[in-house]
């Protein structure tokens, strides 16, 4: 009940600072909202060729596990900004858990990017994704354990550089090839057999493969159980190195 306790404390005072400005809520959930307002209409002519009969069933997984991604990736420039103003180390001296210290921030993250997955899948809806319910909630189910894993990344990398001008061109160098070999925007049979081999090894596109195959409702198929397999491995290691840094942040 203490660890509880002290994960909502944190988890409040981080609610109520992105409610005292919420610009990043809006221009997290704005991205995936233009691709899906802009390529939406120029995906419908090509759905056909790669077996899908609906453009926004899927686009919609895909900007899902996008968002969960780019904007959990971010949340640690916030936390960069809490520790040069003393807030990490006014944190560290209290008797609090340091798991937490994470914990309560991830609450705060994971909440933000349900929030703009509702609405994300609300607007994909209004243009036409016809997709099963319960296979929305599975998807959605699985992109919060991906927002996890990378919010947590993210605070861990946040605490180890210290730096806005050092964690931008990782999270950069990182995100491209994550965002090109995913299968996000198109499907990766649609490049070269190299190509496709290649983006076997990217957990994400496991992940964006299980979100699409359950938004269908295909529930058996491999993709759902390999991207929720991943998804869960990405989440208890990212929160590992997040629970150590903070940690080695008290040593």
């Amino acid at each position: 009940m203490t660890f509880l306790r002290e994960c909502f404390i944190v988890f409040r005072r981080q609610l109520r600072m992105n409610l005292r400005n919420p610009a990043w809520v809006i221009i997290g959930a704005l991205q995936p909202i233009l691709y899906l307002l802009l390529f939406g209409p120029l995906l419908k002519p090509l759905v056909a060729q790669f077996g899908a009969t609906n453009a926004y069933t899927f686009l919609v997984p895909g900007l899902l596990v996008q968002l969960g991604m780019f904007g959990a990736f971010f949340a640690g420039f916030g936390l960069i900004a809490e520790w040069r103003e003393g807030v990490v180390e006014a944190e560290r001296v209290t008797p609090a858990s340091r798991t937490a210290l994470l914990v309560g921030r991830l609450m705060r993250d994971l909440l933000q990017l349900l929030v703009q997955a509702l609405i994300l899948i609300g607007l994909g809806t209004a243009m036409g994704m016809r997709a099963s319910w319960g296979g929305v909630l599975a998807g959605v189910g699985i992109t919060v354990l991906v927002g996890g894993a990378c919010a947590a990344a993210s605070n861990a990398l946040a605490l180890t550089t210290k730096s806005e001008d050092v964690m931008a061109p990782v999270i950069n160098m990182v995100m491209m090839p994550v965002l090109l070999l995913s299968g996000i925007m198109l499907p990766m049979t649609l490049g070269p057999a190299w190509l496709e081999r290649l983006s076997d090894f990217m957990p994400f596109r496991w992940v964006v493969d299980g979100v699409r195959s359950s938004f269908a409702g295909d529930f058996a198929a491999n993709g759902v159980m390999w991207g929720t397999g991943w998804a869960l491995a990405l989440f208890a290691l990212a929160v590992w190195w997040g629970t150590a840094t903070f940690r080695r942040e008290n040593a």
